[in-house]
């Protein structure tokens, strides 16, 4: 069983974070690179600018949002980076970082959901 789960990159680190990927394509402002204990930061996870900027324009809903980012996903380089944290998530917890104010509905969310099916 895949143990992925969703946090805010400025929230401290916990004991039960396993392995922690940042999954922003730009580094967070305000946390120091240490001190958000990041294993991994796989940039080819993140959604595309252009889908970034359309949704943060609020020119659409959460749900095309999504399904235009798993379809980003499906790309060679990105579905390479899926499989890589999949395997992360297979030998044990992952913990998906993101800057964002609302993880629920970002492309973390959307990207644990994929992992944890």
């Amino acid at each position: 069983m895949t143990s992925v789960r969703v946090r805010r990159v400025y929230e401290p680190p916990e004991r039960g974070d396993g392995v922690r990927v940042l999954v922003d394509r730009l580094w967070p402002r305000g946390p120091a690179k240490d001190a958000a204990r990041v294993d991994e930061w796989p940039k080819a996870l993140t959604p595309s600018t252009e889908l970034r900027r359309w949704y943060h324009a609020d020119e659409g809903p959460f749900d095309e949002f999504r399904e235009r980012y798993e379809a980003e996903l499906t790309a060679p380089e990105a579905a390479g980076a899926v499989q890589r944290v999949r395997e992360l998530a297979g030998a044990g917890p992952v913990t998906l970082l993101t800057a964002s104010k609302q993880p629920e509905l970002s492309h973390a969310e959307v990207l644990a959901r994929l992992l944890s099916d």
